[in-house]
């Protein structure tokens, strides 16, 4: 499963998704508004897509996993809108044989999200707002490859 939302997600969804009777391991990644960041309280968070292209880029990190790694499943599902503290905004969920194969699939798979999907997060803190961890560091030549 691959998907940019704007429903709240469920642990016990993904975990239902992600679960495999033949696998050995399977690795989940569930990242949540924090209250705190950068010496600020964190009121909540808003996270925009250009959702065509991140389909297809969430399912070319998927893709370069699965060459990389001998995985049997990866899921990703991330949401965009209002994420309020405590909510999770990304699930990454691999499986496999092996444990060392998934767990270091699913932070291949965080990392290249962060690196080259193009979804934005803006973080909302008391006194203010600012746009956090944006793409623009990132050739279009990376993302188009």
């Amino acid at each position: 499963m691959i998907e940019v939302t704007n429903r709240v997600l469920d642990y016990n969804e993904i975990c239902s998704i992600a679960g495999n009777h033949c696998s050995g391991a399977v690795v989940t990644f569930f990242g949540v508004t924090r209250k705190f960041n950068n010496n600020r309280n964190v009121l909540y968070l808003e996270y925009e897509a250009y959702q065509p292209m991140a389909d297809k880029l969430l399912s070319r990190v998927a893709c370069e996993a699965k060459k990389k790694w001998p995985i049997e499943k990866l899921s990703i599902i991330h949401r965009i809108g209002r994420i309020e503290v405590g909510e999770i905004s990304l699930i990454v969920a691999v499986t496999s044989s092996h444990r060392k194969e998934a767990l270091t699939a699913c932070e291949y798979a965080i990392d290249r999200i962060k690196t080259i999907v193009p979804i934005w997060k803006k973080e909302f803190f008391e006194g203010g707002d600012v746009w956090v961890e944006s793409l623009e560091d990132i050739s279009m030549r990376e993302v188009l490859q």
